[in-house]
């Protein structure tokens, strides 16, 4: 069977997204199957006449049995992310498709669908205009509350705020850095003290959960940006959650992250391309190997389909 990985590499998250398609290379390997990489950036969206066809290097794709996509992307993500559609159009299965991936990169379709499926997320709230600022704040019990921006990932385009004194120069931070005016709003979960949970699901189970803590100084418990990890057990009640926000979305891999409230766990944001270095060495499983078992299985169906 063929595999392939795509990934886009930002600065930031080159070395990480290259050990992760590294290790998912390893696990394809070992399961007896060929990997296949393809780069986004060598890749070519080809339309002619009534056809349309993806070139790699100016040369025509050589497709693949499965498609995991290590893609990652802040901004104009529908067309970063195009690439997987016209995969999909090609009938090659893809985790995760187009769709679920855009749903999960904007928080504000993130948070209509959990509502919809009745899954409690954080008092949040969306304003554009500083006009509604005041009101907005009362809704989310005040002060302190998290800024966001509509998409976002790795912990960038989040801000906390503690009073108003440093409320306007955080709003012209995200306004500058985004082509958006929107921004959502977030109470703050104060008896989280900096920590969430991730539970990393696969298909219809969460294959590993780490508790994530935020260094000194910093309320973001991103492994990526200095966090720490342990390896803990979720409820079931935070298993349950996770894997049905994962399914709200259409997500096969996700990376749910939990907050734990005085009203019960919180569903705090869903990820599309989780990370998975951190939470695998964390917690000692092969995240890597899942995937690619998991991606077997698909086609095994698909086949007897």
């Amino acid at each position: 069977m063929d595999f392939s990985g795509t990934f886009a590499s930002s600065p930031d998250a080159v070395s990480d997204r290259s050990g992760q398609v590294q290790l998912l290379r390893e696990a394809i390997k070992a399961q007896g199957h060929v990997p296949v990489i393809y780069r986004v950036e060598k890749c070519q969206m080809f339309f002619h006449g009534r056809k349309a066809e993806i070139l790699y290097n100016n040369k025509k794709i050589k497709s693949c049995d499965v498609l995991i996509p290590k893609v990652s992307a802040s901004s104009a993500v529908d067309l970063e992310v195009s690439i997987l559609k016209q995969f999909q159009l090609m009938n090659v299965p893809v985790l995760n498709g187009f769709l679920p991936i855009m749903r999960a990169k904007n928080k504000l379709r993130t948070l209509q669908i959990l509502t919809k499926h009745n899954i409690p997320v954080p008092r949040s709230i969306v304003v554009r205009k500083l006009d509604f600022m005041d009101e907005a704040l009362k809704k989310v019990n005040g002060y302190p509350v998290i800024l966001k921006t509509a998409f976002g990932s790795w912990g960038k385009g989040v801000v906390l705020l503690e009073s108003r004194r440093s409320l306007y120069s955080a709003l012209d931070m995200i306004w500058t850095k985004t082509e958006s005016n929107n921004i959502l709003i977030q109470a703050y979960v104060a008896e989280s003290k900096g920590s969430d949970y991730r539970a990393f699901v696969i298909g219809d189970r969460v294959v590993a959960a780490m508790k994530r803590t935020a260094k000194p100084g910093d309320f973001r418990s991103n492994i990526s940006i200095g966090g720490s990890g342990e390896k803990v057990r979720l409820t079931e009640e935070e298993e349950s959650m996770a894997v049905k926000a994962t399914k709200a979305l259409g997500l096969k891999i996700c990376g749910v992250d939990i907050l734990r409230s005085k009203t019960g766990p919180l569903i705090m944001e869903l990820n599309a391309n989780p990370g998975f270095l951190g939470i695998s060495k964390v917690t000692g499983i092969d995240i890597a190997g899942e995937i690619v078992k998991y991606a077997v299985s698909l086609v095994r169906k698909q086949d007897k389909a």
